[in-house]
């Protein structure tokens, strides 16, 4: 069986081991298991690399992470609204003003 270490790519730790199961909620949240089926959440993360060689998943969060994934879950199914493209278009503008 495969157990996984999660690295955060933002900063490199390491903030998990020995994770089975990584998925997501219905509210989009990333969600990690032990064997145990114990788990962690992540709210606004996205997994970049999952590499079964050295048992690492690299994730990556993002507060604007969250809201993006429920754009292109709603846009896969064409129910997406112009409230949900304004959502991102509005956290983007405030993460322009700070750079």
């Amino acid at each position: 069986m495969c157990e996984f270490k999660i690295i955060k790519k933002n900063d490199g730790s390491q903030i998990l081991e020995d994770i089975v199961i990584l998925s997501y909620n219905e509210d989009n949240e990333l969600i990690f298991k032990d064997v145990l089926g114990i788990g962690e959440k992540l709210e606004s993360a996205l997994i970049l690399n999952v590499n079964t060689m050295n048992q690492k998943c690299l994730i990556l969060e993002n507060p604007i992470i969250k809201d993006f994934i429920n754009l292109v879950n709603k846009l896969s199914v064409n129910t997406a609204t112009k409230s949900d493209i304004d959502t991102i278009i509005n956290k983007l503008e405030i993460l322009k003003q700070d750079l």
